[in-house]
């Protein structure tokens, strides 16, 4: 067909239009639809295949879910059947087990009692000897302190009366003094004037030395004018030994004994000498030694002994020296009774006065404070023992009887009784 044939024109317009183009288009649209219409039975017949698998799914998953459970309800019964055969065994094997527990749980703890049992009449028989022997103590205490006390009585009523008749001795030889007692201050006056021109002269030096020497002269001088009837010997410079010595004399005996004194007046009190003062005293035999210094051991605020030594100040001196030589007077006298009377009360007298029997004393008590002190500490270390046997004891019983409770209340019968953890009874129950 030629190219003329295949157009035409429009009547109205006069456009050309080609036939073969229309057809075509004509055609391509048919062709189009039925395509379409194929495409969209085929996606139908895809539907119902997708729905008809999905329901086979679901039939098999509903099918798998039966016989899963029916599986599990038959793997359930097998192992229900499993355990319970175990637990029959176990219950047997469990029972043969709590019966022989039993009868060496009763073996053991009947020997564990027994043996505890002696151990704490063992404990207490110990204790009431101790006790015993505690009372037995106490009272030679008591009767060590009763016989003490009525000695120290019988001591100090003596030292008492004797008191009283030195006293009264010293009263009646104070009416003998008053009679030379102007003389005596006449010549205390002078004696006076001369120890103030003799402190005025070495006043002037202004050394230690002076100062030292100033007091010693003041004790010499104090003594001479307190204690008339006694001699006052001063230590000349370079001669071993203290600075005066007091020899003490009354109306009826002369020299009945003797005071040491030293002076010092130092910054620092020195220990040493104590030592070389002692030394000096066995020199010269005298019953008491006074160290009269200005400044005390770091130790001592106020007079007092150190090693047997009296040691004071100046001021404390005018009191002590009076003491110091009543003493000596009075063991002068002590010593006077003596020589009347028999050797064995003599001997008895000695020792009873003497430093032996008070130290014997002394260790006596010492030695019976110590043995009570030991003795209460032993009975605390036995109490707290006894305690924790007996809380031992309580809990050994207590989990006994909690294991025997426990065993009995699964075993029934099965277990013999055990008559010590049994109330009274409970077999004929």
């Amino acid at each position: 067909m030629s190219t003329e044939s295949t157009q035409i024109t429009c009547p109205n317009c006069g456009t050309e239009i080609a036939i073969n183009e229309i057809l075509a288009h004509q055609t391509e649209e048919r062709l189009r639809r039925e395509m379409e219409q194929k495409m969209a039975g085929q996606r139908h017949l895809l539907q119902e295949e997708k729905k008809n698998l999905e329901a086979d799914r679901l039939a098999f998953e509903e099918k798998k879910k039966k016989e899963n459970e029916l599986f599990q309800e038959r793997l359930s019964a097998a192992r229900e059947a499993e355990r319970k055969k175990l637990d029959e065994e176990m219950q047997l094997k469990l029972e043969e087990q709590k019966k022989e527990l039993a009868r060496q749980l009763e073996e053991k703890q009947g020997a564990q009692l027994k043996m505890l049992q002696e151990d704490l009449e063992k404990k207490q028989l110990e204790s009431r000897q101790m006790k015993q022997r505690e009372l037995e103590l106490l009272e030679q205490q008591r009767l060590l302190k009763t016989q003490t006390e009525d000695l120290e009585m019988t001591l100090k009523k003596q030292f008492l009366e004797k008191e009283e008749l030195v006293r009264q001795e010293a009263a009646r030889k104070e009416q003998e003094r008053n009679e030379l007692k102007f003389k005596e201050y006449e010549k205390k006056f002078e004696d006076q004037k001369k120890l103030i021109e003799e402190l005025q002269r070495k006043s002037q030096q202004g050394s230690m030395q002076l100062q030292g020497e100033v007091q010693e002269l003041a004790i010499e001088q104090w003594l001479r004018e307190n204690f008339p009837l006694d001699v006052i010997e001063e230590i000349k410079k370079g001669v071993r030994g203290a600075d005066c010595v007091q020899l003490i004399n009354t109306h009826n005996r002369p020299n009945i004994g003797a005071i040491y004194y030293e002076s010092k007046r130092t910054k620092d009190f020195q220990p040493a000498w104590i030592e070389k003062f002692k030394a000096d005293m066995r020199e010269k035999g005298a019953q008491f030694g006074v160290l009269v210094t200005d400044v005390l051991p770091k130790d001592m605020q106020r007079l007092g002994q150190r090693e047997g030594i009296w040691i004071c100040t100046y001021e404390e001196f005018k009191g002590l020296c009076f003491v110091l030589r009543e003493s000596v007077i009075l063991l002068q006298h002590a010593a006077a009774v003596q020589e009347n009377k028999g050797e064995k009360m003599s001997m008895l007298y000695d020792f009873l006065t003497g430093n032996e029997f008070r130290m014997q004393v002394e260790a006596i008590v010492e030695g019976f404070t110590q043995m009570q002190e030991d003795l209460n500490s032993e009975r605390r270390a036995m109490e707290t023992i006894w305690k924790k046997r007996e809380k031992q004891i309580q809990k050994v019983l207590f989990n006994t009887n909690q294991m025997y409770g426990s065993v009995k209340g699964i075993a029934g019968n099965a277990i013999g009784s055990i008559k010590a953890l049994e109330l009274p009874g409970a077999d004929e129950e």
